[in-house]
């Protein structure tokens, strides 16, 4: 083929056709987006560090198993809208380019660890130890499976962790913490202000009118978004849960005992027995005591001749499948209480074994748990029927049903919420009940239209949620009647948080002037609150965080005023003492402060070097790509 190709370009007819058809292919080529290879920049590449590159690929794999991990720890899935909403592709990326940035550096440095020392750093590591406290491959090939990892692959990423270590040791060791820092950062934490206060609260607000309705309808006026009717959604919603489901089966009792004897050790508690051993450097040893044990000798005494402490015997309660030596664990629960083995074998060494006390296994019987097995059946039954249900389900809407329709013809519940705001309130402005557990519905819906077909949400605990938008009433403009009562209350607090501002300013100038603030209380009918003392951003109770940041900013006899809980309240204060923390540099405080300190400037160094390197090394970022990850296309 290729030899036919450069027989029929030799004439200047067969380069012209040539020519035309690399033209054509270059075209077809940019049409199903090989164009990027031109452009430098291929859709399969999310940024370019140096030479290296982070895959698409490997970046969504990232960014999924990160979302996934935030959504097992609040308890609920992240959508991909709230993750874009608070950055989250740009921490991931930022954090994997700082990563390939340092790994790019360790490579020109020819930084890194020999095989040998990789593999001692692995066989050292407590992670990977097994009962005997000695490093355990099946220990190892458990944790690093459990972590998706090959073990080339956990290798690869260890080799990388040491260069990149080695890179921020050489940039950050050896650095110290200043005095003066520490001394300025102990005193912005430790310094103390006492305080004399007065709470001023609705009462000192004096008498309120109700408000002419001119005066209502220009506050009204002004402040019409406040009391603006938000966006409501009419929203039908089709759920398929396990829970759901099983609440339909009936197990019958021949089920639920089949089950019981079947899994009958997850509804006992084993025998646990108190164990006490001593280990003797020979078999020799081990019989001598043996045999004194039979002529009277008790077990305590021959631990003590030994200079063993209890700590030292004693293998603690345990249950014969916990026990690291197997031998041992077979002789000690074949022993009556208060008997002592003959010598045995074990990984140890010799041993003699004795039981203080014996816990008997417990069982439960089936009539005590014949509910809890029948709930635990319908749930496996449910579970494997939901994935025959979901095709069904998806098959009915690919030809082209709604969910009313789709609940009808598979019996499946449909709920309908006729008005709901994303807050999840009706027009009520009380909570709407039944909205599914585990799934944010409301920004879902709220991010499509009318009649759009959606993904199912996935429950997590398996099942689906369909929703489907069917109505939307707009936000609009309230008129004054529809909301009167609400906008009379909060003139009235308005009118409240005013006066008692005015009233408190006018305290506090007196206090200026020379007036102690406790006759100034007794004169009001005031509790004063005297010698209150406490630390920066702790404020004591009765006082908010905006009252205690205010007393920090006030001088040593000034006075002040701050907001109280909500605007029926007011604080007067007047600042009667500071005291200044003392601090030993030997303290254990003094040296958990400095460490601090020191890893907060070495994170600020390692942060500007990173910001450095990537610029020297040329970073690029595929904002296409990005997007198209984190907005979940293909």
């Amino acid at each position: 083929m290729l030899r036919g190709i450069r027989t029929a370009s030799k004439g200047w007819l067969g380069k012209t056709i040539m020519g035309i058809v690399m033209a054509l292919l270059i075209v077809s080529f940019a049409i199903w987006g090989i164009g990027d290879i031109f452009k430098g920049f291929g859709q399969s590449t999310v940024a370019k560090i140096g030479g290296s590159e982070i895959t698409t690929e490997q970046f969504r794999q990232i960014y999924n198993t990160r979302l996934q991990e935030i959504g097992r720890q609040i308890g609920r899935p992240v959508t991909p809208d709230q993750a874009r909403a608070l950055g989250f592709e740009q921490q991931i990326i930022g954090q994997l380019i700082a990563e390939t940035a340092l790994d790019v550096r360790a490579r020109q440095l020819r930084l890194g660890l020999s095989d040998a020392e990789i593999a001692k750093s692995i066989t050292e590591d407590p992670a990977f130890r097994g009962p005997g406290g000695q490093f355990d491959r099946s220990v190892f090939d458990f944790r690093i499976r459990q972590a998706g990892y090959t073990e080339p692959r956990y290798v690869a990423e260890r080799r990388k962790l040491s260069g990149r270590r080695q890179i921020v040791n050489a940039v950050s060791g050896g650095l110290t913490t200043p005095d003066g820092e520490l001394e300025a950062q102990n005193r912005y934490q430790n310094e103390e202000r006492v305080i004399d206060y007065v709470m001023l609260e609705a009462a000192q607000a004096g008498d309120i009118p109700a408000p002419s309705p001119e005066v209502l309808a220009q506050y009204f006026e002004e402040r019409k978004v406040l009391f603006r009717a938000p966006e409501y959604r009419k929203i039908v919603l089709l759920s398929l849960t396990p829970a759901e489901q099983a609440a339909w089966i009936q197990v019958s009792d021949e089920d639920a005992k089949r089950t019981y004897e079947e899994r009958r050790a997850r509804y006992s508690t084993p025998e646990r027995r108190q164990v006490q051993q001593i280990v003797f450097p020979n078999a020799e040893e081990a019989r001598a005591a043996s045999e004194r044990i039979k002529s009277g000798t008790t077990f305590a005494a021959l631990a003590a001749e030994r200079g063993l402490k209890d700590q030292d015997i004693d293998l603690g309660k345990v249950t014969k499948s916990g026990m690291v030596d197997r031998a041992v664990a077979d002789a000690a629960f074949a022993l009556q209480q208060g008997q002592v083995s003959e010598p045995v074998e074990g990984r140890f060494g010799t041993a003699l074994v004795t039981v203080t006390e014996i816990e008997p296994e417990q069982v439960r019987s089936f009539q005590e748990v014949a509910t809890e097995i029948k709930r635990e059946i319908a749930m496996e039954r449910a579970r494997a029927d939901i994935q025959e249900q979901y095709k069904k389900i998806e098959d009915e809407r690919a030809a082209g049903s709604g969910l009313t329709d789709v609940g009808q013809k598979t019996s499946l519940p449909i709920r309908t919420i006729d008005a709901v705001d994303r807050s999840g309130r009706g027009p009520n402005g009380e909570q709407v009940t039944g909205l599914p557990q585990g799934v944010d519905v409301l920004s879902s819906a709220f991010s499509t239209d009318v009649n759009v077909e959606s993904d199912p949400l996935e429950v997590p605990g398996g099942g689906y949620v369909w929703y489907e938008v069917v109505g939307i009433t707009p936000s609009r403009e309230r008129n004054l009647d529809e909301v009167k009562d609400r906008v009379e209350a909060r003139w009235r607090e308005d009118q409240i948080a005013s006066r008692l501002k005015a009233k408190a300013d006018e305290m506090v100038e007196k206090v200026k002037a020379g007036t102690p603030l406790s006759q100034i209380a007794a004169a009001e009918n005031l509790k004063l609150e005297s010698g209150v003392k406490f630390k920066r951003n702790r404020a004591p109770e009765g006082l908010t965080t905006k009252a205690g940041d205010a007393v920090f900013r006030t001088a040593k006899g000034g006075a002040g005023t701050a907001e109280g809980d909500g605007a029926s309240e007011r604080v007067v204060f007047q600042v009667t003492d500071i005291i200044e923390p003392t601090l030993d540099p030997n303290s254990p405080e003094a040296k958990t402060l400095r460490e601090n300190l020191k890893n907060s400037i070495t994170q600020d160094i390692l942060n500007q070097y990173i910001v450095q390197l990537q610029n020297d090394l040329g970073t690029t970022i595929n904002q296409n790509a990005l997007r198209q990850v984190a907005g979940g296309a293909n």
